[in-house]
């Protein structure tokens, strides 16, 4: 089923547009915060990494996983195509847990593209200033492995909205909807509710820790965990659910 998922969108614009945030953003953030930079600057790998995460985790990363989950499920609504695969003897809801994985696959890609190209812009940004600080490469794969994973929640739930809201303008809509407030939400207690402001709040906590330089900020694993596995099961079971059951009933 995965490899017949994958061959679905080889040919689609979403390997393209995974491509466009990660740029995006960190051409803009790096580019920003080097006009401050000086032979002398110490810690500017983190620096770099908070300043261009921060957007991209609150908004673009987001943003680009919801177009990610319309192109995904509108190949299924196009010529009737989810009646003839309803019409297989394939179970339903492997069905929908494949079509999760690949959306799971290109949040994995996304972060991996813009963890790449973190590193190519940093290491220009940071020769062209004469700073000789090595590359914290454990420091990066560790904070972009976070983003990763407190991602996933806010991924199930846009995945679980475009399943249920069929017409892409609506779930579309919903989901921007959501996303929007979180930078408010994750400066209030109910933050743990709301899965969209998971990675932003991790790297704000990130930045106050850089800031402060102490770690009474640090992101806490409980209670978040507990909460964000019970969300993202809520959510793909929903998902799991509704797929394809209008169109069976």
């Amino acid at each position: 089923m995965l490899a017949i998922e994958f061959k679905k969108i080889k040919r689609s614009w979403i390997v393209p547009l995974i491509f466009i945030a990660p740029i995006l953003v960190v051409a803009s953030g790096i580019s920003n915060l080097s006009q401050y930079f000086t032979p002398e600057y110490t810690s500017a790998w983190p620096a770099m990494f908070i300043q261009s995460a921060l957007a991209y985790a609150y908004y673009l990363l987001p943003l680009s996983m919801i177009v990610v989950c319309v192109l995904i499920s509108a190949r299924e609504t196009q010529n009737n195509g989810i009646l003839k695969m309803l019409a297989l003897p394939v179970d339903r809801a492997k069905l929908s847990l494949a079509k999760f994985a690949v959306v799971m696959t290109f949040l994995f890609l996304e972060i991996l593209v813009f963890f790449v190209v973190f590193l190519v812009a940093g290491k220009v940004a940071i020769s062209s200033h004469n700073i000789t600080e090595d590359i914290p490469i454990l420091y990066l794969v560790t904070c972009c492995v976070k983003l990763f994973l407190t991602m996933i929640p806010a991924v199930a739930l846009m995945w679980a909205i475009t399943v249920v809201f069929e017409k892409p303008i609506v779930s579309v809509g919903l989901n921007i909807f959501l996303v929007l407030p979180g930078i408010l939400v994750a400066n209030t207690g109910a933050w743990i509710l709301y899965p969209y402001c998971y990675s932003g709040y991790f790297i704000s906590c990130s930045l106050r820790d850089f800031t402060t330089e102490t770690d009474s900020t640090r992101f806490q694993l409980i209670p978040f965990l507990p909460c964000a596995v019970a969300l993202f099961a809520l959510a793909l079971a929903i998902s799991v659910y509704r797929f394809g059951k209008k169109e069976m009933a």
